[in-house]
């Protein structure tokens, strides 16, 4: 019996497989490369798999669906089985391992996750090295030509530690400089995926990582916390469907209505350039100018100087998304939104003589209150609450819902809370994280979009422009904190500062060559939402006709104020036009507050020694809608639910003092969370009555009464009279009452205030709510009405029937 012959294996074509241009036109590949190694059968496996590849693709059979109505429903991208994860890896090396480059198992179709422990850094226990790793024997000299030679060119770590040093700096944000930020989540209340398939809001209980950061406006990178401005409110979610980044303010309006304008505005509100002054201030002639010429700006400023602008603590001010956006579920179905955040602790402000000596005794007090704050567990929370409405009932508001200076009443439309966001961790450094992280209005993911806000437009283009400078280039996602946890594959490419290391020769789509990979998501990617067909208009530079009306939202706010708001309204105004040079721009101020209500403009107008003018011209002559008091937008309407924890308490003392009855009261507020401290003029020891011995926690010079949210005077005969005889601490009680917060005396300490000048009455007869004085021994009375005042806050009453000091 004749037996077969094996057919020799070809190795015909195997020199083609070895280059890198040109092949025979045949796609049959050699059996072998003439040898045996595994790098000649991974090349081989690597180039058969990409040639099978494209041809499992012979066309784009996604391209018809490109086109008129078949468009609005976007397929996914076509792909190609692949043979061998080979066939599209960049070099068939890619298994070698090494301490660099890996371990030799290949990425096939991941990202490197966007967790930040992957980058922290750590020198426990570890020796000193360089940049590249070189250990330092020496760090305290430079290398020199002898002891008082001069130093060597050659001395590279010199150069290495030097260089790096004058280069630390990178350019500050142009808006928002001075901010402050921490980590946390936010839990979803219920399933929202009827009215938007946003990833967060996906299911009841569902948690996703958030980084948050709290920012002035105007100021320097050094500037004050405390300096009258809004706030930056912006809150970056890591969602499974990618960043999306809710960029807002702790005011639901703006000055301005089109992007157009944004530049003039902050050019108007910075220091002046031709000297630079004044540092995050708005109380200088080119703001008022500016705004004054803007009547749209008449809300805002009605909001920018009331006590809006000079929040207590982050911790106590709500935010705003500012403009609407658009909520869409999964078939397509879209609602207008605004975004709300109520935080759980209260919206609680300062007064502005205490604004100003903060800025002076500690200009970090915001960024401070938050640290210490998250670092006590004692974890700042907001609520996210929505307000949610249709098309057709934005065209029944007396008002543009594009226009950002207008807001939505919650009486037209009431806010539905759906979760809760808790900052619970303080970052690890300050630059890496809060400095570099990068918010843009354009960061948004499927369930989330746009609307045609010139405002918003506008900031879409800016915010992600303005990082490539500041960041060094189009590669700052890459940056870790702002890297997302959902996996990251598209084919940017290259780039200033490039981390991620590509795999593959593709680095386009459509492609064949690598399996079709990564492929367009279709319908289960972000899509905009489709509105029907408008008759065509002209293209124009112009605004609604509704934009036109400046002052009725104005009056709104105006109405909805306390009087103790309305009044710091008044006097926030005459000091901000006090610092005016130009006459001119102070009659024009109070001829647009004409437009709002009478009594506001004659209040401005006598503090500034003018006459009230004639109103300034209207811009439309349409009848203004009208509208009730709206009792949400006083900051007095949210007291808060955390009693007074994390409320600063100063325990005033010195030597003489009652220790048993301190040490009772300091443990009682500490129990209930708040934060007291022993405060005497001096540090040291204080000997009690009792010859025991009372610590002093701080003294009066390093932590003024401004610093804190009350006051207790303890008991003690020779410790008040101490206190008695140092005008600091005088001063400590004289402003913590006319600041108008809880004062409690101990016994002996009614001496003080008596001494002092502090009445225990109001003007009226009626007791001061937040004055309390206690007999010795009876502490225990008084201090569950101050604990219960000091949830209050203050009392405003005090500025209206007390006597002055």
């Amino acid at each position: 019996m004749t037996k077969s012959k094996q057919a020799p294996a070809s190795v015909m074509g195997a020199g083609s497989i070895l280059s890198t241009v040109s092949g025979p036109s045949s796609a049959t590949p050699p059996d072998n490369l003439g040898g045996a190694s595994t790098q000649e059968q991974a090349l081989l496996d690597k180039v058969a798999g990409g040639q099978q590849a494209a041809a499992g693709m012979p066309f784009n059979a996604n391209k018809p669906g490109e086109h008129g109505d078949a468009s609005r429903s976007p397929q996914a991208g076509k792909t190609c089985p692949v043979s061998h994860p080979v066939a599209t890896a960049s070099t068939v090396g890619e298994t070698s391992a090494s301490p660099k480059t890996g371990g030799g198992v290949p990425p096939v179709g991941v990202c490197p996750a966007g967790h930040l422990d992957r980058v922290r850094a750590d020198g426990s226990g570890q020796r000193l090295t360089t940049n590249q790793g070189v250990p330092v024997a020496d760090n305290q000299n430079s290398l020199k030509v002898g002891l008082r030679g001069p130093t060597a060119m050659e001395d590279f770590i010199l150069r290495e530690k030097i260089t790096h040093f004058d280069h630390e700096r990178i350019p500050e944000r142009v808006v928002h400089a001075r901010g402050s930020a921490a980590h946390g989540y936010f839990e979803s209340y219920q399933d929202l995926s009827a009215i938007t398939r946003a990833a967060p809001f996906a299911a009841a209980g569902k948690r996703t990582p958030v980084f948050v950061r709290f920012s002035t406006v105007a100021g320097e990178r050094g500037s004050a916390d405390t300096v009258r401005d809004v706030r930056g409110f912006a809150v970056k979610f890591y969602t499974d469907e990618g960043n999306w980044d809710l960029v807002g303010n702790n005011i639901p309006v703006f000055f301005i209505q089109d992007a157009m304008k944004f530049p003039d505005l902050i050019h108007a509100v910075k220091p002046e350039p031709n000297n630079a002054i004044p540092q995050a201030a708005s109380a200088h002639d080119t703001f008022w100018d500016f705004v004054t010429l803007m009547p749209e700006s008449t809300h805002m400023l009605m909001w920018h100087t009331s006590d809006r602008a000079i929040p207590r603590s982050y911790r106590t001010m709500q935010g705003f998304g500012v403009h609407t956006f658009q909520l869409v579920n999964a078939n397509g179905e879209a609602v207008f939104c605004k975004f709300h955040w109520q935080p759980v602790q209260g919206t609680h402000s300062l007064v502005w003589d205490e604004a100003a000596k903060i800025a002076g005794a500690d200009p970090d007090f915001h960024r401070r209150d938050l640290w210490e704050a998250i670092e006590a567990g004692a974890y700042p929370e907001w609520e996210l609450g929505l307000q949610i409405f249709t098309e057709e009932q934005a065209d029944q508001f007396p008002f543009d819902i594009l226009d950002p200076t207008k807001i939505v009443p919650e009486e037209l439309v009431p806010v539905q809370v759906v979760g809760k966001m808790t900052l619970n961790r303080n970052p690890d450094n300050f630059f890496a994280e809060t400095e570099q992280v990068a918010f843009c209005t354009a960061h948004i993911i499927p369930g989330i979009d746009f609307t045609n806000d010139p405002l918003l437009q506008g900031r879409i283009h800016s915010y992600v422009d303005t990082q490539i400078s500041r960041l060094g280039g189009p590669n700052f996602h890459e940056i870790p904190i702002n890297a997302p946890v959902a996996p990251l594959h598209n084919n940017q490419r290259d780039g200033m500062h490039r981390q991620a290391i590509a795999r593959g020769r593709v680095a386009y789509e459509p492609n064949s060559l690598g399996g079709g990979c990564p492929f367009q998501a279709g319908m289960a990617g972000f899509q905009t939402v489709f509105k029907m067909p408008q008759p065509p208009e002209d293209k124009v530079r112009g605004k609604p006709e509704l934009f036109a009306d400046h002052y009725s939202q104005a009056r709104l706010f105006w109405i909805s104020q306390t009087p103790a708001e309305q009044a710091h309204i008044v006097n926030a105004f005459r000091f901000e036009l006090s610092k005016v040079q130009t006459p001119a721009i102070r009659v024009r101020l109070v001829s647009m507050l004409a437009n709002v209500d009478p009594i506001l403009a004659e209040g401005v107008a006598q503090g500034l020694g003018i006459e009230v003018p004639a109103p300034m011209p209207l811009a439309t002559q349409a009848p203004p809608p009208h509208y009730h008091p709206s009792p949400a937008l006083s900051l007095l309407a949210r007291p808060g639910a955390t009693g007074i924890k994390t409320r600063k308490v100063a325990i005033l003392a010195g030597h003489g003092v009652d220790a048993a009855s301190l040490q009772a009261v300091y443990a009682d507020l500490l129990a209930e969370g708040a934060a007291p401290r022993v405060v005497s003029p001096q540090l040291g020891q204080l000997v009690a009555y009792d010859g025991s011995r009372v610590d002093v926690e701080v003294s009066i010079e390093a932590t003024p009464a401004v610093l804190y949210d009350a006051v207790v005077i303890a008991d003690g005969a020779a410790s008040v009279a101490m206190l008695m005889r140092d005008p600091d601490a005088r001063d400590f009680i004289r402003q913590q009452y006319r600041h108008c917060k809880p004062v409690l005396a101990l016994g002996e300490g009614k001496d003080l205030l008596e001494k002092v000048g502090i009445p225990t009455a109001m003007d009226n007869g009626d007791a001061d709510a937040g004055l309390f004085v206690a007999a010795a021994g009876g502490a225990d009375a008084g201090l569950q009405a101050f604990k219960q005042a000091l949830a209050g806050h203050r009392n405003f009453q005090r500025e209206f029937d007390a006597a002055p000091l």
